[in-house]
């Protein structure tokens, strides 16, 4: 439940052009794909000492964290007190070995999703992959069984359904931002679309969320 905010928070809290809603609404690009957990796997490559592979049990296994954390779409609304399970982005460090190169994560997922993120920004301390939302598994239109969460970017960036983190020299830009969205996204100075295109995507479609 979204909690009354005081007045005194909102410029704290609400970046500009965004409106509060209470629950978090449904947009993804094509239909949420059926995952069979036992087939399901997430992997660790690119500019590594050596690919990892996780099946869903040894995941389950990691140390896990639980954050609230409020949440930006690009298309301008803002659901606040998020409460997200899962496990920091930077606990991955702990199995993989990155090459001194590893500069950019790129974010591959089922349905052929993707997006990019520094390794700065996906390595953040409130970053993580979550499996859970508001004390429950997450849905499959919101994900299930593993997402991106990036607090402090829009929400394209918090990709559903991940299945390959690619540690990369070289950034690559993603599904939306090859589409005209802007290939940062800070919701505080509204990096909604790219300088070469500051009216967006012209294909009609929606952020993931």
């Amino acid at each position: 439940m979204v909690k009354p905010i005081l007045a005194e928070d909102r410029a704290r809290r609400i970046p500009p052009g965004q409106t509060v809603v209470t629950k978090l609404p449904v947009l993804s690009y094509g239909p949420a794909p059926r995952t069979d957990l036992q087939s399901w796997d997430l992997k660790l490559v690119g500019e590594v000492v050596a690919p990892v592979r996780l099946d869903h049990t040894q995941w389950k296994a990691l140390p896990r964290v639980s954050e609230i954390a409020d949440f930006h779409c690009v298309t301008t609304w803002s659901r606040l007190d998020n409460r997200w399970e899962g496990v920091k982005t930077s606990e991955l460090l702990t199995l993989v070995q990155l090459k001194p190169g590893a500069r950019f994560a790129i974010i591959l997922c089922d349905g052929g999703y993707t997006t990019n993120l520094t390794l700065e920004e996906f390595l953040g301390e409130d970053v993580l992959l979550a499996d859970r939302l508001d004390g429950q598994d997450l849905s499959r239109d919101h994900g299930y069984p593993l997402r991106l969460i990036v607090p402090r970017l829009y929400g394209w960036k918090s990709a559903k359904w991940v299945r390959v983190i690619e540690f990369s020299a070289h950034d690559r830009p993603g599904f939306w931002e090859v589409r005209g969205y802007h290939n940062h996204g800070d919701p505080w100075r509204e990096e909604r679309y790219s300088e070469d295109d500051d009216s967006g995507d012209d294909s009609g479609g929606v952020e993931i969320v």
